[in-house]
């Protein structure tokens, strides 16, 4: 199938979304995209897709979110972090209920986990839902929004609390090896999906106003890690960074050990809050703003 060709001088926004549309259906089909010469450079995927165009990308990514964040008016977000495997607590139900009916071992092992982190979706949830209340009596430059990397699990929590609300909410996706779509309760406008881990990590700081951060793996440790070094260095402007479930928190790292090595300062350790309820992370932001 051959690509229509467009005379350059022609092209309007709405021929241009067209010529997108054509391509990626051809590429749907199993088709091969060739390189076209002739095609226009910002609607041809082959070199767009070259190393040597990797900049462009770059530029790309920035660019999209905070043009389409903009006009929404979104300026303000408390970003939420946290484990995509914390399931809902009915879905924890279920699965534990079949795990039970099957006598599965390990299946029942897995289940009980899921059952023993549920509680943190709904905190998740439960936070969210205090943020967009307040948001929702103030004028739109005061208003915070929850931001999220727009996965499952206590992802979605923060999502679905806000569109409980009737909050608009922003996910920052990321495309995987094994593919992921943005969760459901994302405002359709503002869920994103990025390429590089760099550009969406300075997504997250461009609008934070806080950070809350529930238990979670690699990825929850390397957003967290990033957020706290550019505020102890400077880089960023300081913010409440909220780590949510003070056991899981603590057993996971003995930050005195730093302070003992001389590797951090006593008040390094400052830069963090412990909460352990909903209530009480939103209040560490409050304070913080004097809300």
């Amino acid at each position: 199938m051959a690509v229509m060709k467009k005379n350059p001088q022609q092209v309007t926004e709405r021929r241009l979304a067209d010529a997108w549309a054509e391509l990626q259906n051809h590429s749907s089909q199993g088709h091969t995209l060739e390189a076209d010469a002739y095609r226009l450079a910002f609607a041809d995927p082959e070199f767009l897709l070259r190393r040597e165009t990797r900049g462009i990308r770059f530029q790309l990514e920035m660019l999209k979110p905070d043009l389409d964040q903009t006009e929404q008016g979104i300026e303000n977000t408390v970003v939420v972090f946290g484990s995509a495997r914390f399931p809902d607590p009915e879905t924890a139900q279920a699965a534990l209920n079949k795990a039970r009916t099957s006598g599965d071992e390990v299946a029942l092992n897995l289940a009980q986990r899921h059952i023993r982190n549920a509680h943190y979706y709904d905190q998740a949830r439960l936070f969210a839902r205090l943020v967009a209340d307040f948001s929702s009596h103030r004028r739109l430059e005061e208003r915070l929004f929850i931001c999220t990397g727009g996965g499952p699990g206590i992802m979605e929590a923060a999502n679905r609390g806000a569109h409980e609300m009737g909050a608009p909410n922003v996910g920052l996706n990321i495309a995987l090896p094994h593919e992921q779509s943005g969760n459901r309760f994302i405002t359709p406008t503002l869920s994103f999906k990025f390429h590089y881990f760099a550009l969406r990590k300075m997504h997250f700081m461009m609008r934070a106003k806080a950070l809350v951060a529930f238990p979670g793996g690699f990825g929850t440790l390397d957003e967290l890690f990033e957020v706290i070094t550019l505020v102890q260095t400077g880089k960023s402007k300081p913010v409440p960074i909220v780590l949510f479930g003070s056991d899981y928190w603590k057993r996971l790292f003995n930050f005195e050990v730093l302070i003992e090595e001389g590797a951090i300062s006593p008040d390094d350790l400052k830069l963090i809050t412990y909460v352990d309820t909903p209530e009480d992370a939103w209040e560490a932001i409050r304070a913080f703003y004097s809300l």
